[in-house]
């Protein structure tokens, strides 16, 4: 066998952190234009004081802790881009979206984004 091979479960941590990276990343510009040309819903899954204290008007608050609970409140049917602080929590709702059956969900990062990308 090769050496590669005999070793394996010391790339089982290095796949884990690839998949999570990858899983998490941000959508580009390109396609987070193109995803609100075809009726995204734009869902962002801060804390309710933190939707409360500033939001896009586009924004459908579903606090990530809730989600799990509450995917029926989203159209599967439709593109959904997700939104947090900073992209960290909107990376594990993208995840959790992509197991409860949705096929079209992106990772839009920090809310503001949306705001710097539609202006």
């Amino acid at each position: 066998m090769s050496p590669l091979l005999d070793h394996w479960y010391y790339l089982l941590p290095l796949a884990a952190i690839g998949y999570l990276w990858w899983s998490r990343r941000s959508a580009s510009a390109t396609d987070i234009q193109a995803l609100l040309g075809r009726g995204a819903q734009v869902l962002d899954v801060r804390t309710r004081s933190e939707f409360k204290a500033g939001a896009h008007p586009k924004a459908i608050n579903i606090p990530l802790d809730e989600l799990e609970g509450r995917t029926r409140e989203l159209d599967k049917a439709r593109p959904v881009l997700v939104c947090c602080e900073t992209g960290s929590r909107s990376g594990f709702a993208v995840s959790l979206l992509k197991r409860a059956g949705f096929a079209e969900v992106a990772n839009l990062g920090s809310w503001r984004r949306l705001s710097t990308l539609l202006s």
